[in-house]
């Protein structure tokens, strides 16, 4: 079913709530207002807007290209969009968002609502943990935000959306272009990352290139069990069969080719992995089963104390050591500020870092992290005063004063997975997301769809 008629539920009231929405202390766009300017006079600035989004009077504004560090010491772009943009963009992927909610499948997981990147991890272990997984594809799609096709993007969106003036609102800030350094460049190609209507875009872009396809290739090529959880670009897939996982990735990589995307050959690879690569393994006379890295955490094939497979997930090292790099750095420049200040900003990095990776089974490394913090603290204090030289004992004291312990603060997997699924069988659940092979026979989505599948 097509929707023709979308932009009258753009009222005054949902561009207010997408204002409301909105981080205040984020940066400004390319034009200088902040968020607090804009509400200066916020009522008049809103119907202003409401009338040209209306009248076709809006004009969207270029992006202003920032750079934000990331974990391996490269450089993320990201597209600063100016306030009224952002406003704009957020009330329509509200609105477009009650559509595509009840198209995406089960096994995506990213930039949706209610759905985390904790959610997808639970889907891997418990896919893993249930499923006769051996097998283990960690793919990668390469720039993917910065190739995705305009004209691939569009043909996916007149699938379900006939309202030819939200088509152009979204053409106009796909083609608004980006801003560097002062000069303006076109975008032929691409969504920027950071950009509020990205994510959506990102995924009903791959909804059609990569989520239907792989659910209709599990059901009609796996000859084994086969689970998959996609979280915006990142691709995990597990296998019953090697043959099965070396041949959706030679289909993967020429189906994205179609659709000029391909996947990083140095993140992409076939792993042995699951409650067998020990012991097969071990006979072959290899060594321990390789791991892979997804969201945050190296995942490794372990045994439970009562000797039976268990998943385990630790903080990527690289990624920790890059955040206590970052810990330090900041202590060098605020060493000599008051110790509370100091104290309520450590704890609040100690703090955000629990709440992501404490999981069970992560202890040690959270306890190493919270210790190494303490250690940088303690070094920051002594180097500020050679007269009244810090000791151990009283860094301990400031420490359990101001730093949280290091304990576990998610549930395990299964048990976070059976409440959001409401009590249901988890093996059950995969598939009625569509993630595990052997989901309800339903006809294919492919049928009438307007693009190529094969």
């Amino acid at each position: 079913m097509k929707f023709t008629a979308l932009l009258h539920h753009i009222t005054v009231e949902s561009l207010q709530q997408a204002y409301l929405g909105l981080r205040p202390q984020a940066a400004p766009g390319v034009d200088g207002i902040t968020w607090e300017a804009y509400g200066q006079d916020l009522e008049a600035n809103l119907q202003d807007l409401h009338r040209r989004l209306h009248s076709g009077a809006y004009r969207a504004k270029p992006t202003r290209r920032a750079y934000i560090p990331k974990a391996d010491g490269r450089q993320r772009p990201l597209g600063i969009a100016s306030l009224e943009d952002k406003i704009a963009q957020r009330a329509v992927v509200g609105v477009l968002s009650c559509i595509y909610e009840a198209d995406f499948l089960g096994f995506s997981y990213g930039f949706r609502p209610g759905r985390s990147q904790h959610d997808a991890l639970d889907a891997l272990a418990v896919g893993i943990g249930s499923k006769k997984v051996n097998w283990v594809l960690d793919a990668d799609l390469a720039d993917f935000f910065t190739r995705l096709d305009h004209s691939w993007l569009r043909r996916f969106l007149e699938h379900r959306i006939a309202d030819k003036r939200v088509l152009r609102l979204i053409r106009k800030w796909l083609r608004a272009g980006i801003i560097e350094d002062g000069t303006w460049a076109a975008c032929d190609e691409g969504a920027p990352q950071g950009a509020t209507a990205s994510p959506l875009l990102a995924n009903v872009y791959l909804h059609y290139v990569l989520d239907q396809w792989a659910d209709w290739w599990r059901r009609r090529h796996a000859r084994g069990d086969m689970i998959i959880v996609r979280y915006a670009d990142d691709l995990i897939a597990g296998f019953e069969h090697r043959e099965d996982a070396e041949r959706f990735l030679v289909d993967l990589s020429e189906r994205l080719a179609k659709f000029a995307l391909e996947l990083k050959s140095e993140k992409t690879r076939v792993i042995e992995f699951g409650r067998q690569a020990a012991r097969k393994r071990q006979e072959r006379g290899l060594g321990r089963p390789e791991t892979f890295d997804f969201l945050g955490f190296t995942h490794v094939s372990g045994r439970a104390r009562s000797g039976s497979f268990a998943l385990r997930r630790f903080t990527i090292k690289k990624r920790m050591r890059a955040k206590l790099r970052e810990v330090k750095d900041e202590l060098r420049r605020w060493r000599h500020l008051p110790i509370p200040e100091q104290g309520r900003w450590l704890g609040s990095v100690v703090r955000g870092h629990l709440a992501y990776f404490a999981v069970p089974g992560n202890t040690d490394a959270i306890r190493a992290f919270r210790t190494q913090v303490t250690r940088s603290w303690y070094q920051a204090l002594c180097r500020r005063s050679q007269r009244r030289r810090m000791n151990w004992e009283r860094m301990s004291r400031l420490a359990s004063r101001w730093l949280p312990s290091a304990r576990t603060l998610h549930p395990y997997p299964n048990v976070r997975f059976n409440a959001r699924t409401q009590g249901r069988n988890p093996v059950r659940e995969c598939r009625t997301l569509g993630s595990v092979r052997g989901a309800g026979r339903k006809a294919s989505p492919y049928r009438n769809l307007p693009i190529p599948i094969c």
